[in-house]
């Protein structure tokens, strides 16, 4: 059938309650005198091979106010960048001294340049998820700050702090072999990193080998997290809210500090465990979960405002399909000539506006519902008691997560209506 599809870019309400949005904010370099905003290839390649659109929230001054507009919000993955700025945890309480801290500046010098509007950005979208349940996953910086959002507080640098404490030296940073260096963490029984990577592991030291590139980390834990695994200095290298982890609910809240993404054997793209990629997997997975959630229970909005023409047309449309209504529910066929002259107002809007796409039809059909074009639009009023009870009973057999996506579809589709319906009364 013709016609533009409402799947199409025209129509990006639609595409945002099909296919679920990650937001990931980019982080900001200098190349050739300008700034550049970016995001590492692995972390966007990972979430679209799960089903997930990454959106990128550009690191600019100002975005921590226009949040709003990257509205619905059905995950958030942060990742790389500088540290975060002391102030949003008790860092004085660090016993650094001045001179330490300046030496600290110079050893790191590309992480320690703080970066306060993505701090606002971001810890800004990590109390949202955590507000309002929204599937969060962490790396490296991004698990500080979900720590910090959640009132945890972090080592200012890990080497100087934790050796205070006659900690095993760990290198958990290495500037001439970003990707290919590793360390050992022990993992956490009875943790979903545990099993993620049950296959790779000894059940004597739960040992497995992590990538990292991080010279600061968690100090104390925030209390609603548990930890899910350790560096042999006793850091901890990963952690999860045991109360939000449930992806097939929609439920991840979760910080890695290593970078499963980069855990890859040299010169080539496979993964050094076949665990490796769960983190995104299941993160991707409580996306989608979450976003079905969000639009079952998303009310269908009103129509905008019109102007007095388009009013005037939009309750001859409504009266007309009223009148539809009434027919059918009544099981009466026969009225008087001036209502089925107002019937044929709604016939004709029918006419102009249910060309479907194949994709549509196909999927409309596999929701049991019948295609037709406006000339059969008599012939579906007068569907007779039998057929409604027979919906009925089919619908009453169906089980509750398979009612709760015919009930998102038939949402979107209301959405979709009310979109073409306004388009139309705009240009006629």
């Amino acid at each position: 059938m013709g016609g533009p599809s409402p799947f199409s870019s025209s129509s990006p309400s639609v595409l945002s309650m099909i296919l679920p949005r990650v937001l990931i904010v980019s982080r900001r370099c200098v190349r050739k005198n300008k700034f550049v905003d970016f995001v590492g290839e692995y972390h966007l390649d990972l979430i679209v091979s799960y089903g997930a659109v990454p959106v990128i929230v550009p690191r600019v001054s100002g975005v921590h106010m226009l949040l709003d507009s990257f509205e619905p919000i059905h995950g958030v993955l942060l990742c790389e960048g500088e540290d975060i700025d002391p102030s949003h945890y008790d860092a004085e309480f660090s016993g650094l001294s001045s001179e330490e801290l300046d030496e600290i500046r110079r050893l790191h010098i590309s992480d320690t340049a703080i970066d306060r509007e993505k701090d606002s950005i971001e810890l800004h979208l990590a109390r949202l998820c955590l507000e309002r349940n929204i599937p969060y996953l962490g790396i490296c910086r991004g698990s500080q700050v979900l720590n910090v959002a959640s009132g945890g507080t972090l080592y200012q640098d890990i080497e100087k702090e934790m050796s205070r404490n006659g900690s095993n030296s760990v290198v958990h940073i290495d500037y001439d072999n970003y990707d290919g260096h590793r360390h050992s963490v022990r993992v956490v029984e009875n943790t979903p990193l545990c099993s993620w990577f049950k296959e790779s592991l000894d059940k004597e030291t739960m040992l497995i080998k992590v990538n990292s590139y991080h010279h600061q980390g968690v100090k104390r834990l925030a209390e609603r997290f548990v930890p899910m695994a350790y560096s042999d200095d006793g850091l901890i290298e990963g952690f999860y809210d045991p109360d939000r982890y449930n992806p097939e609910e929609g439920k991840f809240t979760m910080g890695l500090q290593f970078h499963p993404e980069r855990m890859r054997r040299p010169d080539s793209e496979d993964f050094d465990y076949p665990g490796c990629p769960s983190a995104y997997q299941e993160f991707v997975k409580a996306v989608i979960a979450y976003q079905k959630k969000v639009n079952c229970s998303t009310n269908i909005k009103v129509a905008p405002k019109l102007d007095q023409e388009m009013e005037k047309k939009r309750k001859i449309i409504v009266r007309s399909f009223s009148l539809a209504k009434n027919l059918y529910t009544s099981s009466k066929h026969d009225m008087p000539q001036s209502e089925e002259r107002e019937l044929e107002a709604g016939a004709e809007f029918l006419e102009s506006n249910m060309a479907l796409s194949l994709h549509q039809e196909k999927r409309l059909k596999q929701m049991g519902a019948t295609v037709r074009n406006a000339s059969s639009y008599l012939e579906k009023l007068k569907m007779n008691e039998k057929r409604e009870t027979m919906a009925r009973s089919v619908m009453g057999k169906m089980s509750v997560e398979h009612l709760s996506e015919l009930l998102s579809f038939y949402n979107m589709m209301g959405k979709v209506c009310s979109e073409v319906l306004e388009r139309k009364l705009m240009e006629t």
